[in-house]
């Protein structure tokens, strides 16, 4: 059901995408993502920028094998498990990402309905960390290009590293 709406929403999207510049198509791509939304956001600038930030990756666990944000931690989406969060308080200021967003969102609003006070969604996730140039680095925790992209409609929105599906 999931992945039948992404997939919708992916191609109704898409199809608007091409009478737009990409940066502005994506941009409302992740204005309607968002809308509805009641886990604040962080943009790639500002996360770059915060001290002492725990960064849940909500992707599948097959997805952050092939390339994650440095010392992120991963808690899976699907099979979600308030277990991987031991030893997180809920003071903690956490910053959730998947692909684009929509995962991590929902993710977020978990977080918060248990308690914990300063959960953020980033902004755009992992596409846009990729997409101004930051690293990313493999389940070794060695730097790579490789990133991926979740199905080919929503890997038409990650411009840089290389595609995986």
């Amino acid at each position: 059901m999931k992945l039948g709406f992404l997939t919708f929403l992916s191609c109704c999207l898409f199809s608007s995408a091409m009478a737009q510049p990409a940066s502005q198509a994506y941009r409302a791509l992740l204005h309607t993502l968002y809308g509805n939304s009641t886990v604040p956001t962080v943009t790639v600038t500002e996360l770059k920028t915060m001290k002492d930030v725990v960064l849940l990756d909500t992707r599948e666990k097959k997805e952050y094998d092939v390339s994650h944000l440095p010392n992120a931690r991963w808690v899976g989406y699907d099979d979600f498990s308030f277990e991987r969060l031991k030893g997180i308080p809920k003071t903690a200021n956490i910053v959730t990402y998947c692909s684009v967003g929509y995962r991590s969102d929902k993710i977020g609003d978990k977080l918060k309905a248990a308690g914990y006070e300063r959960v953020h969604n980033l902004y755009g996730s992992l596409f846009e960390w990729v997409n101004q140039g930051n690293p990313v680095v493999d389940n070794t925790g060695k730097p790579t290009k490789l990133v991926h992209a979740f199905s080919r409609p929503w890997g038409v929105w990650l411009k840089r590293g290389e595609k995986v599906y």
